[in-house]
């Protein structure tokens, strides 16, 4: 098996269609499959440019505790994917982006650290991808962005390893702090200091 490096957004079920859209925003304009429509718990539905287990057929998520995406984001170029595009080939598209390959995005209705929070974890695909989420600070850029513009009160960078998360995003204001670390000293007291605003 090989390294599976996710960044793990966390936030309020109500803000998962306004989450979701802004991934789409973030996926590639061109595309050979149709697009997936979506139907969320609450009753929401959505068309996004993405595929579920790699097929178009419509997904109803209202008695599901998880829906599965393989999606296709573009990121601004930075040395890290420079570097991965001349070992892996991916080109860069206009305005200066680069595409990178699948990645996964896991959403839990219900999140594994709060029932009350949903989760959306974005995994790389390969171990090469794994350590460019590592590397480039245009990707943690752009998942702690989408944690900021979807409402969301949590961005992690999880290694799956046992290695302790890192907190890249908390509460409004990006941050490098490890959980097991002084200031959160288990996951339990990193989800006692999320802000709890209906805003």
């Amino acid at each position: 098996m090989g390294l599976i490096y996710s960044y793990d957004i966390y936030l309020r079920p109500r803000h998962v269609a306004r989450a979701l859209a802004n991934l789409a925003e973030l996926a590639p304009p061109a595309r050979v499959r149709p697009p997936l429509e979506i139907t969320l718990p609450g009753g929401d539905r959505l068309v996004l440019p993405f595929t579920s287990h790699f097929e178009s057929e419509p997904v109803d998520c209202s008695t599901s505790s998880t829906l599965e995406l393989d999606t296709s984001l573009m990121f601004d170029v930075d040395d890290a994917l420079r570097e991965y595009a001349q070992t892996n080939g991916p080109e860069r598209e206009a305005g200066g982006r680069i595409q990178i390959g699948y990645i996964y995005a896991t959403i839990r209705f219900e999140s594994l650290l709060h029932p009350g929070y949903t989760s959306v974890e974005c995994s790389a695909a390969t171990s090469g991808m794994s350590r460019l989420f590592a590397r480039s600070a245009n990707i943690r850029k752009v998942f702690t962005d989408l944690t900021a513009d979807s409402g969301g009160v949590c961005c992690l960078f999880d290694t799956g390893d046992g290695a302790p998360e890192q907190v890249c995003w908390l509460n409004g204001e990006p941050t490098k702090e490890t959980i097991s670390g002084p200031h959160f000293p288990d996951r339990r007291a990193l989800v006692a200091t999320w802000s709890d605003s209906e805003n």
